[in-house]
């Protein structure tokens, strides 16, 4: 899976297209939701995001919405994402047993099985701009 390339930036494309992508850019756009999980799988043969690069975050139909720049992220398990990753993700989850069972959900919807075992790769950003 290759993910577009926005204005020579690859770009983060957030949730389902439709109400969920257009809630959680809104997050990303208000500088609540500082945050996202995606599957190891998912990523193919894409690299993973780095410290300091900068991503086109897109609407449904691949345009730019803003510019995020990633401040930390790191390889782990499904089991072992803290909740304090959870809470920067800032969706409404009350503890992070409701998120483990709302992105199970995600995935799961997908055709994706996620275990406490299945590698995740979490990463951090800030908002840079809003164009």
């Amino acid at each position: 899976m290759a993910f577009p390339v926005v204005d020579g930036l690859r770009s983060m494309e957030i949730g389902f297209v439709g109400e969920m992508r257009e809630r959680l850019n809104g997050l990303i756009l208000a500088g609540k939701k500082r945050a996202t999980a995606g599957l190891v799988q998912e990523y193919g043969d894409e690299p993973f995001e780095h410290v300091g690069e900068r991503l086109v975050l897109v609407d449904d139909l691949v345009r730019r919405v803003g510019v995020v720049e990633v401040t930390d992220a790191s390889l782990t398990t499904f089991g072992r994402v803290p909740w304090s990753f959870a809470q920067a993700e800032h969706e409404g989850d009350e503890s992070i047993e409701e998120w483990r069972d709302g992105h199970r959900r995600f995935w799961r919807s997908e055709g994706i099985a996620v275990t406490d075992e299945t590698p995740v790769f979490l990463v951090y950003f800030k908002l840079v701009d809003t164009r």
